[in-house]
């Protein structure tokens, strides 16, 4: 994750509705026959497929018909028996929307610096108008593509599904590294937030020592299962929104409406503004990487996805909607961490200490649920053959052992770096990723119109290629305003995955490291060549 995201709930209501009925969908042909050497199963937990294009009457074939293990079988596949490591407990739906929030959101913490890049008008407005063009396609594309492919690794199968293994790689590495890159921001962030209570926080030797025990303390919170992960989510996510509710309420009698209107369109730092209102409202995608962790994912993540939009948009909004109105505008001191000043001049110091203990907490849960989709993205990769079996090695607890120490080494490794910097560089290689994924998604498409999605896109093959423009656009766009310094780091990132891939498929090739598939997961290469054909 990202980190702190917001979204436009109208469109979202009818694009991912709560209702979702279950059924049991046929496996036809596209003449309503069974299809060739196609495997058929029915499944009482499979989502009641949405609406085909109107002269389509046949029941599409099936992908990812569920098992009442959890497990789908692909076209060509055989079901094999239920392995032990679905022994552990799934997560449940109000975990999972908590997951969701801190994989992107986590609260408006991070967000001042859209008032101070642009001013509040603009702020404002771009965190009604960029969940449109960004949050709302990417959650969509979530959950269409995380239903069709309920397993752990989520846009890694997706891209290798679509474009082969290699691309499948890449994708992996890509956002593996972007959001291990994003995970050091938290502790920064947290330290960032106490050093005003804490003046030794701010640098040397007890700033990073602090950074350290954090990071040893929340990997473990990591190691000790993901249920526990997700319900310390919840906790830490409702005492990280009920400040701002208060911090509202009491602001209501200071309301200024002509404060929100302040703009100077010749003085906005463009590239500042838009990473900021990016970092804060990507990462709806990281959830799928750990699908095959969720209790019954195909009527479960559009749900979940649904009702994180609501609790991220108005979580984001609402602050900074009544925080600008209540105060003077001076867009120099709306910087990171300005909220708990705001706090104090609107409700007084207690306000200020509670806005400052739930950041604290807030950058925990973000931490946590970011550590969780990276670890087990290393996982399903494994669990693929894409990477040495040694990362598909799991706990007594269900958790990725070896996924978890290489994203807590990473975030150590990287936490020396400014916080515009780290979420710069995030973004750039985020932004590699989601074109991946939205080729991805558009191929699937033209490629595989017949696959059951449990969840569907109520568009069709050119409406979904257009969904794609605009955030591509946006991506054109943030690339483009990327620092020389940010762009050649992330360049040689790219360029290490390329050589990576080919290096790691030499060390199988010599049997130097020991590779596997799960038996439990079909070969989902075959399965595409059959639907290309």
């Amino acid at each position: 994750m990202a980190a702190d995201a917001g979204e436009k709930t109208t469109a979202a209501a009818t694009a991912i509705p709560a209702n979702h009925k279950a059924s049991d969908p046929t496996v036809v042909g596209g003449d309503g026959t069974p299809p060739a050497n196609t495997k058929t199963h029915t499944s009482p937990n499979s989502i009641h497929q949405k609406a085909r294009h109107s002269e389509s009457t046949p029941t599409p074939t099936e992908m990812g018909g569920a098992h009442n293990n959890g497990d789908y079988v692909g076209i060509n596949v055989t079901p094999s028996p239920p392995s032990n490591h679905h022994s552990h407990r799934k997560v449940s739906m109000l975990p999972l929307i908590f997951l969701i929030f801190y994989e992107v959101s986590g609260g408006p913490f991070g967000i001042e610096d859209s008032v101070g890049a642009a001013g509040p008008l603009l702020a404002l407005a771009g965190f009604l108008l960029f969940p449109i063009i960004w949050s709302i396609p990417e959650a969509l594309i979530t959950a269409e593509m995380g239903t069709m492919f309920p397993e752990n690794g989520g846009y890694v199968v997706w891209v290798s599904s679509a474009l082969g293994p290699f691309w499948g790689f890449q994708q992996g590495w890509m956002k593996w590294l972007s959001g291990v890159i994003d995970n050091a921001l938290y502790p920064l962030l947290f330290l960032d937030y106490l050093k005003s209570g804490i003046p030794a926080l701010g640098g040397g030797v007890p700033r990073v020592m602090a950074v350290i025990a954090l990071t040893i303390f929340l990997t473990y919170i990591n190691y000790r299962g993901l249920t526990i992960v997700g319900w310390v989510a919840v906790v830490l996510g409702v005492f990280s929104v009920l400040p701002f509710v208060v911090m509202g309420l009491i602001s209501i009698p200071k309301l200024e409406p002509k404060r929100w209107l302040v703009a100077d369109i010749h003085n906005v730092d463009w590239n500042l503004y838009l990473n900021t209102l990016f970092w804060n409202l990507n990462y709806w995608d990281s959830i799928s990487t750990l699908a095959g962790e969720v209790e019954s994912p195909k009527r479960n993540l559009p749900r979940a996805l649904f009702f994180a939009l609501l609790l991220v948009v108005v979580g984001y909004f609402f602050p900074l909607l009544t925080s600008a109105g209540a105060i003077p505008l001076d867009r120099e001191l709306w910087t990171d961490g300005y909220f708990s000043d705001v706090a104090k001049i609107i409700g007084g110091a207690w306000l200020s200490w509670w806005i400052q203990g739930a950041a604290a907490v807030s950058n925990m849960g973000m931490f946590v649920a970011e550590m969780s989709g990276d670890s087990f993205q290393l996982l399903g990769m494994a669990e693929r053959g894409m990477l040495p079996e040694v990362f598909a090695r799991r706990s007594r607890h269900g958790t990725p052992v070896v996924g978890i120490l290489f994203s807590a080494s990473g975030v150590v490794l990287l936490s020396w770096l400014s916080f515009q910097e780290i979420v710069a560089a995030e973004n750039f290689l985020y932004c590699f990723g989601m074109i991946l994924e939205f080729i991805a998604f558009v191929r699937l498409r033209v490629v595989a119109p017949g696959v059951v999605r449990p969840y569907r896109i109520p568009v069709g093959t050119w409406g979904a290629a257009a969904m794609c423009v605009p955030p591509t656009a946006l991506i054109c766009v943030v690339l483009g305003l990327s620092s020389l310094k940010v762009m050649g780091v992330s360049l040689v990132a790219v360029a290490l995955g390329l050589v990576l891939q080919p290096c790691i498929k030499h060390c199988e090739k010599k049997k130097w490291l020991r590779f596997s598939t799960s038996s439990s997961l079909p070969d989902i290469h075959r399965e595409n060549e059959t639907l290309i054909q």
